[in-house]
């Protein structure tokens, strides 16, 4: 997770470098490159999850095709809270207002946000293992603990988003 926001940072330009040496001006270098971080982390946790959508897709095919009929409402259900995550994901707020901005955003909340899309990439691991489990009971009677466990794993990951969200309105509070 840091190793984005240091990538963003090692690719300052020289012009951007002298910018931060300017008293002041430094901060506010600092809080574009974690809002850069965090809208780079972002792109790539919707870019996780939409390919783990994906891979649910041709689940549901495979299914069809072996005649699981009975499951593909649970694993629609699923796909949905998979889609809405993808697409709040990338329409989110960043972790960042600018320097004219009523709302000023600080370091350690930057920090906080940050945190919050590095646990959403890794949820999206948790929601590659689940699939892998539904894979793997295909045709099985471990099937409906599979799909369970993946509409569960799938509100979780909305669920830590609107925690992130909440987290924003915070931020935007203060």
């Amino acid at each position: 997770m840091s190793d984005i926001f240091d990538k963003v940072v090692g690719d300052e330009d020289p012009i951007k470098k002298l910018l931060g040496k300017i008293p002041g001006f430094k901060g506010y270098v600092e809080r574009g490159d974690r809002r850069m971080s965090d809208k780079i982390l972002r792109e790539k946790v919707a870019d996780e999850f939409e390919a783990q959508y994906q891979r649910l897709s041709g689940i549901q095919r495979d299914l069809i095709s072996q005649g699981g009929l009975a499951y593909i409402d649970d694993l629609e259900n699923a796909a949905i809270k998979l889609r809405q995550f993808v697409d709040r994901v990338r329409t989110a707020s960043y972790g960042y207002a600018g320097l004219f901005d009523a709302i000023k955003i600080k370091e350690d909340e930057l920090a906080q946000v940050y945190q919050f899309d590095a646990s959403l990439l890794e949820q999206s691991t948790v929601i590659g293992s689940a699939l892998d489990n539904v894979e793997a009971s295909l045709g099985t009677d471990g099937l409906p603990a599979a799909v369970k466990n993946l509409i569960t794993q799938s509100q979780n990951s909305m669920d830590l988003f609107n925690k992130r969200s909440d987290a924003m309105k915070g931020i935007a509070a203060n």
